[in-house]
């Protein structure tokens, strides 16, 4: 269950384990390591932060794109998270055995799927559409046979690199891995390229690969269609309501060209922020910076998501009918997680669902039995805008959603009418701090926190400031977030029914 998408909200929080600085990297405490960081911007607008460490001779870095499935529109939902698939696919000097004739096979291929493209628009027939399709097929395969697979990921691992990966989430598309210190240069050689030169080779092959993941999560997974069925209710009019995969009409509609616009619009050097955190010296690395980020043209920043969710004022519910164990999710709006009582969510999250003395898993799993999972999550699907604070359970067998969701409004109400014990925030606190350390004395933790946060806030010091907010907090504060956000008129219910078993004697 946790490998769905609100999972990719703590990605960025997670990746703690690559080879990076040690433990005593934050002995002199958090107010020494801010002391640290450099910053830089470009002419072109493109944030630099660096952070020296010389624990070990290697570094990481974290470029976030400040561009997610929140600025899609209808038509080309799942376009941001292509991006992602588009990562490593190497430039006009890497990844081709023939530039220039890789390049007219792929404009060839940009007309037949164009083509191919305005005919469904116009509502084709299937015979009308065949040739269409073959035609596309055989020209993008023209282009394909140009490919050197893997080269530019191939030319990194040669290099030492480690953590060679990227995600998508509704706000932010990010990209990272490691590399000895002695290849700084080579790697700015690499990224800025793919921001200077990119080739969105392969395309179409991808976009293929993305059809079949949004089938495996979400076409054939109750929990995946619940999910975007929960959305679309929550989310009536921001583009949080759109699962980040992307619709199957899209994926099969959208084209290189829409995905080249797209790019031109969000990938430019103002909206892209880039954390190196290592051994590295930042006077150098600002240098080198100059020279090979710099490169890339200055232009004008995509506007933010003007839409604004109105108030919820009634409940809203959707049940479906699957092949699946009873499931039920329950979500309250709030405020982004830029808001001032992020801490005091955060504080609520750990509470109800962290580890086997939270209140869920005591309440629903241990004592009444009647869940075989219980959870709560915050910032769900994003965190810029106004998101949602969750809830979901997998009900046990022999037990129903409407007992589960019970349960759950029990603990709920429990919040909103009961201060929590002195204890149990004590502990919250203790935790925050202890996992803030875990996530950031590694290298590539430390700069995925720098640079999401950067994106997120326009502050990475709020990295930071997050446990001071934490500290800071009252049994009052979370009483008083609770009491405002977890009403009736404020949630929305999915559930998943199991199909009813066929009558006896029925046919199949």
């Amino acid at each position: 269950m946790h490998a769905i998408r609100f999972s990719l909200l703590l990605t960025g929080l997670a990746c703690t384990s690559a080879v990076g600085a040690e433990p005593a990297a934050l002995a002199g405490g958090f107010a020494v390591v801010q002391q640290q960081v450099v910053e830089h911007t470009l002419s072109n607008g493109l944030r630099l932060i660096l952070l020296p460490r010389h624990e070990a001779p290697v570094f990481s870095f974290a470029t976030v794109a400040d561009v997610g499935s929140v600025d899609e529109h209808v038509g080309i939902t799942g376009l941001a998270h292509m991006f992602e698939h588009m990562a490593f696919k190497g430039t006009s000097r890497i990844g081709t055995k023939d530039w220039p004739a890789e390049q007219k096979a792929m404009a060839a291929a940009d007309v037949a799927a164009e083509a191919l493209r305005s005919a469904r628009l116009h509502g084709a027939s299937a015979d009308q559409l065949k040739p269409l399709e073959d035609e596309f097929k055989r020209a993008d395969a023209a282009a394909q046979a140009f490919v050197v697979s893997n080269e530019y990921s191939s030319i990194l691992e040669r290099a030492g690199a480690n953590d060679l990966n990227a995600y998508t989430a509704a706000d932010q598309t990010v990209y990272y891995y490691s590399l000895p210190s002695n290849k700084l240069e080579l790697w700015m050689s690499l990224e800025s390229d793919r921001y200077l030169d990119p080739v969105l080779r392969e395309f179409y092959k991808e976009r293929d690969v993305v059809k079949e993941e949004r089938y495996m999560r979400i076409d054939s997974s109750p929990f995946g269609r619940l999910l975007e069925e929960f959305l679309g209710m929550a989310f009536v009019y921001h583009p949080y309501g759109s699962e980040g995969i992307g619709t199957q009409s899209d994926l099969d509609m959208f084209t290189r060209a829409q995905a080249v616009e797209f790019y031109r619009t969000h990938y430019v050097p103002a909206n892209l922020i880039i954390s190196v955190v290592g051994d590295i010296d930042p006077a150098k690395t600002i240098a080198m910076a100059e020279k090979y980020f710099g490169r890339i043209p200055a232009r004008p920043a995509a506007e933010p998501v003007s839409t604004v969710e109105p108030p919820q004022d009634s409940e809203r519910r959707s049940t479906m009918v699957a092949q699946s164990q009873p499931i039920v999710l329950v979500g309250y709006h709030k405020p982004s997680a830029n808001g001032p009582d992020e801490a005091a969510y955060d504080a609520l999250e750990s509470i109800i669902s962290d580890g086997r003395t939270s209140r869920l898993y005591r309440s629903l799993i241990q004592e009444q039995k009647i869940a075989v999972q219980a959870d709560g999550f915050n910032d769900f699907p994003g965190r810029k805008y106004p998101t949602m604070f969750c809830f979901y359970a997998l009900a046990a067998p022999g037990h129903s959603n409407e007992q589960v969701l019970a349960a759950m409004d029990i603990e709920i109400e429990r919040l909103k009418n009961e201060p929590v014990s002195a204890d149990e925030l004590a502990r919250v606190k203790a935790k925050a701090k202890a996992a803030m350390v875990e996530q950031l004395e590694s290298n590539l933790g430390m700069a995925l926190q720098l640079s999401t946060q950067e994106g997120l806030s326009g502050n990475w010091r709020d990295v930071f400031r997050q446990i001071d907010r934490i500290n800071a907090l009252t049994v009052a504060d979370i009483q008083r977030v609770a009491r405002a956000t977890f009403r009736r008129s404020n949630r929305t219910i999915a559930m998943v029914e199991p199909e009813p078993a066929p009558a006896a004697g029925a046919r199949p």
